[in-house]
């Protein structure tokens, strides 16, 4: 698999989603009648959701054959990383919702918003199936790529942008989550999120179940909603991070470059 093939798979992430979603903009009656009104839990949701997931795999599919899928999706079982990422994980980023909501007046008051743990862990898991997916793509497969000719900053920030733009119909349509969010904070914190996965993602070895749990703790429904005040929030971890991880973030040593599992992965200092 060489650089090229981000082409097919830019082009087949967009086209997924931004086809059923802009049906759906463009073409509201027939969709409806046909498909239903489109939300957050619709099935077609669901497909311009898994967009990149579907697009990497089947380039996967496409260079290597089915022995190939093994080794990609064989990256979500890398879990071997330093504790402060699973800080990062765990402690910090519910802290950037919850700093953050002090600012908005808002902001609900019960703590655990949900009639019971089992409603919660619901919420959650039809949450783990859903944005997680994505990092199937970006992760798995487009930022090795990228890495393979340009510094994981370069190639944090060129994947963020592509990141956020792919959201952007989804701003278009009442029925998406995203639909009541701000588009330019959104948008400028989607890089910033970039910049604080990236560097996760080499210091697991190429890791694609970190980069998902991230994505969960970031829609985890238990955290308050913080908008847009998480995002600038999120720009100052993001730039703690880079600058912690400087020596990897500026220079190719030590960027995963490989789309199917190394030979040797595991912790990295």
């Amino acid at each position: 698999m060489s650089q090229r093939d981000l082409i097919p798979f830019f082009a087949m992430a967009f086209a997924i989603a931004w086809g059923i979603l802009g049906l759906y903009i463009f073409a509201p009656e027939i969709m409806a009648g046909a498909f239903g009104d489109l939300t957050g839990e619709h099935p077609l949701f669901y497909v311009a959701v898994y967009a990149p997931a579907i697009a990497a795999v089947t380039l996967v599919l496409y260079r290597y054959g089915p022995g190939g899928l093994g080794p990609f999706l064989g990256r979500m079982l890398l879990w071997r990383t330093s504790v402060y990422w699973y800080v990062l994980l765990i402690v910090v980023v519910p802290a950037v919702f919850y700093v953050s909501a002090l600012f908005r007046e808002d902001t609900r008051d019960d703590p655990f918003p949900f009639a019971s743990v089992s409603s919660y862990l619901l919420a959650l898991g039809l949450m783990a199936i859903k944005g997680p997916v994505e990092e199937i793509g970006w992760r798995g497969l487009a930022l090795p790529l990228l890495q393979r000719s340009m510094a994981p900053l370069w190639a944090a920030l060129v994947l963020g942008v592509m990141w956020a733009l792919w959201h952007l119909p989804a701003f278009l349509l009442s029925g998406t989550p995203q639909s009541a969010w701000s588009v330019t904070p959104f948008l400028v914190g989607t890089v910033a999120l970039s910049l604080i996965v990236t560097p996760l993602f080499n210091r697991s070895g190429g890791s694609i179940l970190l980069p998902a749990l991230f994505h969960l703790q970031l829609i985890n429904p238990l955290w308050p909603d913080a908008q847009p005040y998480d995002t600038w929030l999120f720009m100052v971890v993001a730039a703690v991070v880079v600058g912690l991880n400087r020596d990897m973030m500026f220079s190719r040593h030590g960027a995963v470059t490989q789309v199917l599992r190394p030979a040797r992965a595991g912790r990295r200092p």
